[in-house]
């Protein structure tokens, strides 16, 4: 039975049976990553002349978040490089870096045992990111796709209550990035936010990605040159906004959740989404560069880790948005009793307080015209806006 002819009372009994992974599954991507983690810290950079080395591996993406889907096996891992010391060096060095970890995987083939075939993918890109193979199991049958992205560590030790000194986003806006390119730098953080969540939130964030990949992702043949649709990243986010706005309940109903969310990209031309849990404005520059980012043409979803990346910027959310049209009118939005299911209350516009008590909204920006500020723009009297207790500010 598929997502849209599920009634909305039974989404819980559907995520549990036909989304959530099972140990077997678990257990077979547990086995594949470490695998590949052993490779990585023991043979990259060995023999090679260079004196870089692997600090550590690090699981991203939705198995380290703990909301991947069943039999939907793809695992990135960011590795982490000695030597490299700034955002600049790591630009400069990211392709020997790639390069390094895709001649060990050649070579070293039969190291992964006779079960597992390794098949590289190759790239169009001058300056990858991005290093993409698959493992395949021949007594399984079944494959796991990787992605490898190198990183350097930005951040030190992560401890309970961490917060990043501003000077590393300092740095980081300085470096004059490309939207969000060093983001694997602080891909603990985007872990670790997403990992602290209910486990019923994760479960409406996996409602949301099988949504996305059942239903969004045939809309690509809509894409013209150059486009793209915004990344389940984006659609994650929300679930945690939507969440956060709507109460903050451990227990919520599935299906007002899922309602909620789906309300929001239908409206994605006012979204203006943040959280302050990693940064915010109390550093005079780094606060002007927020400011600015969110001056820019909506919808904005900033990455909770990375300032720098606004997530799905540019991308077709009218794509999105008019499938999630479509699923509105579809059984999973509909009760029994015949009447539909309501979204929470969740605001899509915000007024902040200004030090000084004047309100400043900051008005939906609903055109691609990118909207340059300055202080007169940014707050009457020349007040400086005081942050929002809550981690997640809609605008």
């Amino acid at each position: 039975m598929g997502l849209y002819q599920v009634p909305a009372e039974e989404l819980d009994t559907f995520i549990t049976n036909d989304l959530q992974p099972n140990q077997v599954f678990k257990m077979q991507i547990s086995t594949a990553i470490h695998t590949i983690f052993l490779f990585l810290t023991q043979n990259c950079f060995r023999n090679s002349g260079s004196t870089m080395r692997v600090l550590k591996v690090v699981k991203a993406g939705s198995s380290g978040k703990g909301t991947a889907l069943k039999d939907v096996s793809d695992v990135d891992l960011v590795v982490f490089v000695s030597k490299i010391t700034d955002f600049r060096a790591l630009k400069a060095e990211r392709k020997k870096i790639i390069t390094e970890i895709q001649t060990r995987l050649e070579e070293c083939r039969g190291c992964l045992g006779k079960d597992l075939v390794l098949s590289i993918k190759k790239t169009k890109w001058e300056n990858p990111r991005v290093l993409t193979f698959t493992l395949t199991s021949n007594t399984m049958g079944e494959h796991i796709d990787f992605d490898v992205l190198p990183a350097f560590d930005a951040l030190g030790q992560l401890y309970r209550g961490y917060k990043p000194d501003p000077a590393v986003y300092l740095r980081l806006t300085e470096s004059n990035p490309e939207g969000s390119e060093f983001s694997p730098c602080f891909t603990e953080l985007q872990r670790n936010f997403v990992m602290a969540l209910p486990t019923k939130l994760k479960s409406l964030i996996r409602l949301v990605k099988h949504w996305y990949k059942q239903y969004v992702l045939p809309h690509k043949k809509k894409l013209g040159w150059k486009e793209s649709l915004p990344p389940q990243y984006a659609l994650e986010l929300l679930c945690v906004y939507a969440w956060e706005r709507g109460g903050r309940r451990p227990a919520f109903n599935m299906a007002e959740g899922f309602r909620t969310v789906l309300e929001l990209i239908r409206q994605h031309a006012q979204l203006c989404v943040y959280w302050t849990i990693n940064y915010g404005f109390e550093n005079e520059t780094l606060g002007w560069y927020l400011k600015s980012q969110l001056y820019k043409s909506r919808p904005i979803i900033l990455d909770p880790a990375d300032p720098t990346g606004i997530v799905g910027h540019g991308s077709r959310w009218d794509l999105v948005a008019e499938e999630a049209e479509r699923c509105c009118a579809q059984k999973c939005c509909w009760k029994r009793n015949g009447s539909a299911v309501q979204p929470w209350n969740v605001p899509l516009q915000q007024t902040w307080r200004a030090a000084e008590g004047d309100d400043f909204d900051l008005q939906s920006r609903t055109t691609d015209k990118e909207y340059p500020i300055t202080e007169n723009q940014m707050f009457a009297n020349g007040s400086h806006a005081a942050e929002e207790e809550s981690y997640c500010t809609l605008l």
